[in-house]
């Protein structure tokens, strides 16, 4: 069985201020050994349960985060080299996590919440249901029908996941105190959790669907300025709403961004 990991910085262990997950900041290198740790319990309880092969997409940022001297050899490191946000994700692929997650804009104690540009972003809806990068990957994965398994994140980002994906397993290993701070699982202890959830998720396989939105998607985004939204609305296909509402409409799942 094949699992696919993607990744993001917010939702890792040990992590509970915005500057950590700042390149520029002191304690940067602090959360790269918390973001290995993490994918390592989670490549780790796949393999116990079943996996044959795990890859692992660095996907915080567009990348550029993984220490690979620390990730775990069994792990195969998807470099992008397509481009593609998905890396090279696949049908052959059995299952996908999604570790270090984080829920979308406007979620109340969600820990560092936004939905893909924290600066301009306000609100995406897919078919007229409001979603953040959870739903977006499984958007993703849902094309290739690579379903959902397991999350890993701070618990706002747990809940978001039970609400779209039935079955899932998810695991906390931080609890959002507003947005901008969070209370900590002991570091062990959200590793144990990681490894242990993403070992049971394996028997998911087979029972949990893709999530696989009606075509075509109406897709909508309303950004926090106006000015923000000049450049999108001068696309041709695109339809601007309001003055910083924009809306178009999709028949591939891979294209659900503006």
């Amino acid at each position: 069985m094949k699992i696919y990991i993607h990744t993001d910085l917010e939702g890792i262990s040990g992590i509970d201020c915005p500057e950590m997950i700042l390149k520029e900041n002191e304690r940067y290198n602090y959360s790269i050994q918390r973001l290995m740790a993490d994918v390592n319990a989670a490549v780790d309880g796949a393999f116990q349960g079943g996996a044959t092969h795990v890859t692992v997409l660095d996907s915080h940022g567009g990348g550029g985060n993984f220490d690979l001297s620390l990730l775990d050899p069994r792990a195969d490191v998807d470099m992008k080299e397509n481009g593609k946000w998905w890396g090279k994700l696949d049908e052959s692929y059995d299952g996908t996590f999604f570790i270090g997650a984080h829920a979308m804009a406007g979620t109340i104690n969600g820990f560092l919440d936004h939905t893909q540009n924290s600066k301009a972003w306000f609100n995406y809806w897919l078919n007229g249901r409001k979603m953040g990068e959870l739903a977006q990957w499984a958007v993703i994965s849902g094309h290739f029908d690579v379903p959902m398994l397991m999350v890993s994140g701070d618990e706002a980002a747990c809940t978001e996941a039970y609400e779209f994906f039935k079955p899932i397993v998810c695991t906390a290993v931080k609890r959002g105190n507003g947005r901008n701070s969070a209370i900590l699982a002991d570091n062990s202890e959200a590793l144990e959790r990681i490894s242990t959830a993403a070992c049971r998720s394996m028997m998911l396989v087979g029972q949990a669907k893709p999530f696989r939105p009606a075509l075509p998607m109406d897709i909508k985004l309303e950004l926090y300025r106006s000015d923000f939204c000049d450049e999108i609305a001068d696309r041709s296909d695109c339809e601007r709403l309001d003055a910083r509402t924009v809306r178009r409409v999709s028949s591939n799942r891979l294209d659900i961004f503006f």
